[in-house]
């Protein structure tokens, strides 16, 4: 049998305590402490475990509801939200800039950069422009007996627009440099010498006879006939003079509908080019009537449109081997803290005409200057101290607008320097009313002798610290 003592020290070694046996008083009160903290840790490191996840949860909560609130930073000083205006990496294209520009016209600005607000987010725009011509033309524009004036120079191989300035008599917010309903008239025949000089190998002495007055265009010129009445020119004269029925049997008898749109359409006619500001196609319409080819191919007609910034471009290929350039007036924008938001970069539309058929339209652009319609624009131009060391060249267009309450004046050329690089474009559109004010030529004129002071003035101070 076994003894009271023995059963105790089996029952105190089953105790996870293992108490030896006749364990103490004093030896059961520690072994009960030992018990009672072991179990207060356990209890903290619960309690602290979800004091944490309630913590990060708190965090986290807040976090998301912060991000979806409106930011209240203080302007320039951190990235501006692009939210309600268009994400970013849509902002490099120019279609995202027209958004954003949407309410500027860009007309007559006296600055060259400006700020631009949209919603909560501050932009600056800084232009293309050269406000030392941009304010000269300002200053020069004469507003009286004009419906309409637009004036747009450009430097042709980057297709930035160095000044554009304009009026609009009936509607001061509209910006006629950009508006393409103004009849293109004889500024098409640029368009017609070229397709004329590429399909058939024509050149500035090839030989072309018509009939009756220069600038009528009856059916009866258009015939393919040659008697003793039949005037003989010159493609070069007769581009100088802006003959109507010698352009009207090219388009008739020569180049007739498709490839006539065809030549319009690599000119860049009802093509909606890649632009900051909203620009309208030009528009060129042919019909299945023999006539309205000869209408088209000499621009005498009203269908056939054009915006000033559309004709600087024409005038442009003429200077960059039949390319027309994309055209550009942001430079770049910036964004609240400074960082570059979008920066212009040289495009290219399409190629006119081939590049061996450049020179042969220069020289006819150059005879129009020389001794064609807008001699008289450039008077004395070979004895001017600035505009006689340049080569400058040109194409006139003059026919009434649709309304018939207006005449449509235009010029597009260019000017280049003979012993140097620097060269621009200028296109300019002027609708008379009742008197003929200041023509379209001398706009022309006062800008390409504006721009070349100033270069040459330059010019020579440079020279001078070398």
């Amino acid at each position: 049998m076994m003894k009271k003592n023995q059963r105790r020290e089996i029952s105190f070694r089953n105790n996870e305590s293992s108490f030896r046996l006749n364990p103490s008083w004093r030896d059961y009160q520690t072994d009960l402490k030992r018990k009672q903290s072991r179990k207060g840790r356990k209890r903290k490191l619960v309690g602290l475990f979800f004091l944490c996840f309630i913590s990060i949860s708190i965090i986290y909560g807040a976090g998301n509801l912060i991000g979806s609130l409106p930011q209240s930073e203080s302007p320039y000083s951190q990235k501006p939200s692009y939210s309600n205006v268009f994400s970013e990496p849509e902002f490099e294209g120019k279609k995202a800039v027209q958004k954003l520009l949407e309410d500027y016209s860009f007309l007559n600005l006296e600055k060259q950069g400006f700020p631009v607000t949209v919603g909560q987010n501050r932009f600056w725009v800084q232009t293309t422009l050269d406000m030392q011509l941009q304010q000269y033309l300002l200053r020069m524009m004469n507003v009286n007996h004009a419906q309409h004036i637009g004036i747009v120079v450009m430097e042709p191989s980057t297709g930035k627009i160095r000044a554009m300035v304009g009026y609009d008599k009936e509607d001061p917010k509209n910006n006629p440099c950009i508006d393409s309903r103004f009849p293109a008239a004889s500024i098409f025949k640029i368009v017609t010498a070229a397709g004329a000089v590429e399909k058939f190998g024509l050149n500035h002495n090839s030989e072309i006879f018509y009939n009756g007055g220069k600038y009528t265009l009856y059916k009866s010129q258009l015939k393919d006939i040659k008697n003793r009445y039949s005037h003989i020119v010159t493609l070069e004269k007769s581009f100088a003079e802006s003959i109507n029925p010698v352009f009207g049997k090219l388009g008739k008898l020569k180049l007739q509908k498709d490839f006539l749109t065809n030549y319009a359409s690599a000119f860049g006619f009802n093509l909606e080019l890649d632009f900051e500001l909203p620009l309208q196609p030009s528009q060129f319409i042919a019909s299945d009537e023999p006539y309205n080819w000869a209408e088209l191919a000499s621009g005498f007609n009203r269908v056939t449109t054009l915006s000033p910034l559309h004709a600087a471009l024409i005038s442009a290929s003429v200077l960059n081997n039949g390319i027309i350039p994309q055209p550009v007036i942001v430079e770049q924008i910036t964004g609240e803290n400074g960082q570059k938001l979008y920066e212009s970069s040289p495009g290219v539309v399409k190629r006119a005409f081939k590049e061996e058929t450049t020179e042969i339209i220069h020289r006819l652009m150059e005879a129009t200057v020389s001794s064609g319609t807008s001699r008289r624009a450039f008077q004395g131009y070979t004895k001017d101290k600035t505009l006689s060391k340049l080569q400058i060249g040109g194409k006139t267009g003059s026919i009434n607008n649709r309304a018939r309450d207006a005449r449509i004046d235009w010029f597009s050329g260019f000017a280049r320097e003979r012993d140097g690089d620097e060269k621009i474009v200028v296109s300019v559109v002027v609708a008379h009313e009742d008197y003929i004010g200041v023509r379209a030529g001398t706009y022309a004129r006062m800008a390409i002798a504006s721009h070349f002071q100033n270069y040459f003035a330059q010019k020579e101070i440079l020279n001078a610290g070398l």
